[in-house]
């Protein structure tokens, strides 16, 4: 069967639902199987049998041989269509759009500082920092995204991935201070290189937030850009943070001597200019906001898809081959009767 139809159909890839063929000998299993039927009329004998006979075998008008191969070719046909032929067709190579970021969020102990407005109220600045990321993952399809934090220490806390949900629960998770109280923006940048270094040259970008300067970790900041430079990984870096806590005045943050920590932003402002980043700075959530609106207008990276065949069904042919079979041997039957 299958190769009758890989004959008929090139490019012919099977039978969604081969297991239907088992129909085929059932008309036969019927008829073996089943008693033939006997009437309950009275015989009647007659002193010309053999003429009945012959009209019984077929030596009358009303018989057709071929209604019987038409029958068994139209059940065939039948059998054939539900089990639902499929053919391949042309190959089709799409063309997929998209960004490949890793995110690389501080949770060092400044990022605890109650500085930011959300919503009418004052919250620190890790709460504002996830509110505008986690917009920024709603609006990144077909977008793979990875996530690093970092403190003391940095940490993978999300691979590369389309699976948004799974970087949103994690980022949801982060609190302060899980990787240290300190910073390690170098340490970070490293990490997330190593991550990156397995994508495709040219689709390589780390997006860095951080509050504060360099004060732990083993590889210095601009270390860290130059192996970034060299893996091709473009760093956009954002200082993040307003005027740190302490009093307000008639609603007005007044910062104390010594409260908050100072961003480096020159530092951060070579990073971005060694690796084509750029460099923003955000005092507040609607400046954070403003940036990662920005960033999504970073042209996405188009690559070409592995070519598919799609399965196009052919069942309506051996559908439509049935049918004329039935309307043909109706046809033959009223020609036979009249």
């Amino acid at each position: 069967m299958d190769g009758w139809l890989a004959r008929a159909l090139p490019g012919f890839d099977g039978f969604a639902w081969p297991w239907l063929l088992l129909a085929l000998p059932l008309p036969l299993l019927v008829r073996w199987l089943l008693p033939p039927l006997r009437g309950h009329a009275p015989a009647l004998r007659v002193p010309w049998p053999e003429r009945l006979r012959a009209v019984a075998t077929g030596g009358g008008r009303g018989f057709d041989p071929g209604l019987p191969l038409l029958a068994l070719l139209g059940w065939v046909l039948l059998c054939v269509a539900a089990a639902r032929p499929q053919q391949l067709g042309p190959p089709v190579a799409p063309q997929a759009t998209g960004r490949d970021l890793m995110l690389a969020l501080d949770l060092s102990g400044s990022m605890a500082e109650e500085d930011m407005a959300l919503g009418g109220r004052v919250v620190d600045r890790l709460t504002a920092a996830k509110a505008v990321l986690a917009d920024f993952l709603d609006r990144r399809e077909g977008d793979r995204v990875g996530l690093v934090v970092f403190g003391q220490r940095a940490y993978a806390l999300a691979p590369m991935t389309r699976d948004l949900d799974s970087v949103r629960a994690q980022l949801d998770a982060s609190v302060v201070g899980i990787a240290g109280r300190e910073t390690a923006i170098g340490d970070a940048i490293g990490l997330a290189v190593k991550r990156l270094s397995a994508q495709d040259a040219g689709q390589r970008v780390l997006v860095l937030l951080t509050d504060g300067v360099n004060t732990a970790g083993v590889l210095d900041p601009l270390k860290a850009a130059e192996l970034a430079r060299d893996a091709r990984v473009r760093i956009h870096a954002i200082a993040f943070g307003g005027n740190g806590g302490g009093l307000s005045v008639f609603g007005l943050p007044v910062p104390l001597p010594g409260g908050g920590d100072e961003i480096d932003e020159a530092t951060l402002a070579r990073i971005a200019g060694m690796t084509g980043g750029k460099a923003f700075r955000a005092r507040d959530t609607e400046d954070l906001a403003g940036i990662y609106a920005e960033i999504d207008r970073i042209e996405p990276v188009r690559r070409d898809a592995r070519p598919v065949r799609p399965r196009l069904e052919r069942y309506p042919w051996p559908l439509g081959a049935a049918l004329a079979c039935a309307l043909l041997s109706l046809l033959v039957r009223k020609r036979g009767a009249a």
